[in-house]
């Protein structure tokens, strides 16, 4: 098993803090925020290599943050060749990329680069074992449905199978919401390189389970604890007092 980390974007929504510093190594409570993401995947013994992408313009400074660190696997980094925001590959172009670029044909697990949450990632590796074949996305349940509207929402069965998935609703069904936290199974990776021939929308990964689930199966796994989607100056903001009150290293 591998696992990717998505750092390719520009970040603009956290202008001037991100205009010539990538998003993913901003620090939140003294730590890079990709470094709660990593922490948690070199425990999960299951995954034999971590994949960083980013884009040309913070390459470097991904290389000066590699070589600073000394982690107990190697992470490997991965550029997209993009050089500005109107450049941009997206998310889901950024991992089909990736798959290709290092010829990825393992089990897949990929991770938002600006992803913090509280559980670790033992519970959904075991649920990944249960559901082999089959794609996995993490859910987060919200205390406010309204806030819905700002992510991909979903509804699962009893048996929490994705019945629906919606990104961005005006007006949400749901207060489940997906995470940027996926498990794609190695022979159903080819199905991310078919719906971007078929859409011209590449960026927000939750376009692809839209596509996805009804098509195959998915099931959902909902993630206790917090969770950040650190996006916004307030969410990072928040964040930072969160994860002052404890600590997840």
């Amino acid at each position: 098993m591998q696992a990717l980390i998505l750092a390719a974007g520009y970040g603009k929504r956290l202008y001037p803090l991100t205009k010539e510093y990538p998003k993913p190594l901003l620090k939140v409570n003294g730590q890079p925020i990709i470094d709660y993401i990593i922490f948690k995947l070199i425990k999960i013994k299951e995954i034999e290599k971590i994949w960083v992408i980013t884009n040309a313009k913070f390459f470097a400074q991904f290389l000066k943050w590699k070589k600073e660190k000394k982690f107990d696997k190697p992470i490997n980094l991965i550029n997209d060749l993009t050089k500005t925001y109107s450049q941009r590959r997206g998310a889901l172009a950024d991992i089909d990329f990736a798959i290709k670029k290092k010829n990825i044909k393992d089990d897949l697990i990929i991770v938002g680069g600006d992803n913090l949450f509280e559980e670790n990632l033992a519970g959904f590796i075991s649920y990944i074992k249960e559901k082999k074949e089959n794609f996995i996305i993490g859910l987060h349940r919200l205390k406010d449905k309204s806030q819905a509207r700002h992510y991909g929402v979903a509804r699962i069965n009893r048996e929490n199978q994705l019945v629906s998935f919606e990104e961005k609703p005006s007006k949400p069904k749901s207060r489940l919401v997906g995470i940027c936290l996926y498990y794609f199974p190695k022979d159903r990776i080819f199905l991310l390189e078919e719906y971007l021939k078929n859409s011209k929308l590449k960026d927000a990964p939750g376009n692809f389970i839209n596509w996805l689930y009804s098509r195959e199966k998915i099931y959902g796994y909902v993630l206790k604890g917090f969770w950040y989607d650190v996006g916004q100056p307030h969410t990072l903001k928040e964040a930072e007092k969160t994860l002052k009150r404890r600590n997840l290293l």
